[in-house]
């Protein structure tokens, strides 16, 4: 029984968002199933698993964000995501509701086919099924996260003076592999003089600034929505001085 409720532990993971995902289960799962060998068919019945349902909220911002962007094609996501959120607390009740009895349905439905795949399996298959879960998971983690974060309109962290300027030459450079023209631009900044470097170092000051702005107003909405589990855990203010790849 207590293999069983490990495992369901980890299957009930299985549809976290990006940022729940695989939260805490490296130091649980990692070395006790390090050794276990995963048959091939595993992999199909791993596919077969149900997507843990979506909120009441969530269901309602998937319906409303692609009509809001059609509205707004020129909106950032995190605009839209502020406005659908000011409609969401202002929603009645009894429009709330539909959204939460659906959700009520589809976690029943849910459990049971979770309940009904896991009769099918013997104590070994679940065994060997965790670690393929823990497999996937692992790969699939920051691709997962990635997608999540874009799609919520997180602003991108600030640039280096010296990722600026690589970015803004590569293209430049000459023919050749990507390995060798990036060979050629880390050279030539290396030769910049310390008045060229010094435009670079304020644009990624500038950028940090943006960034900084940004990321504040994008961590109130995400607060608004509920998604704490978003936030950074201390806001760093943007430094008067950083030091450069030399």
């Amino acid at each position: 029984m207590a293999l069983l409720r490990g495992v369901w532990g980890v299957l009930s993971a299985l549809g976290k968002s990006g940022a729940a995902l695989c939260a805490d289960c490296g130091s649980r799962l990692r070395s006790p199933f390090s050794f276990v060998y995963v048959p091939r068919w595993f992999s199909s019945t791993l596919s077969s698993y149900p997507k843990k349902p979506m909120t009441s909220y969530v269901r309602f911002s998937k319906e409303q964000l692609p009509i809001f962007k059609a509205q707004n094609p020129d909106a950032k996501n995190s605009e839209l995501i502020k406005k659908i959120a000011e409609i969401w607390r202002e929603l009645p009740e009894a429009e709330k509701k539909i959204y939460e009895d659906a959700y009520k349905a589809d976690w029943q439905a849910y459990k049971e086919e979770i309940n009904r795949i896991q009769e099918q399996l013997t104590p070994s298959q679940l065994v060997s099924l965790e670690k393929e879960i823990m497999q996937k998971r692992l790969k699939k983690k920051a691709i997962i996260k990635k997608r999540e974060l874009t799609m919520l309109g997180k602003p991108k962290r600030p640039r280096s003076a010296y990722n600026i300027y690589i970015s803004e030459r590569f293209q430049e450079a000459k023919d050749g592999s990507s390995q060798l023209k990036l060979k050629a631009v880390n050279e030539s900044w290396k030769n910049l003089s310390s008045s060229q470097k010094q435009v670079y170092i304020q644009l990624a000051e500038d950028d940090k600034i943006r960034y900084y702005n940004e990321i504040k107003s994008w961590e109130e909405q995400m607060v608004e929505v509920g998604r704490n589990d978003l936030l950074r855990r201390k806001m760093l203010k943007p430094q008067a001085k950083s030091t450069e790849k030399s």
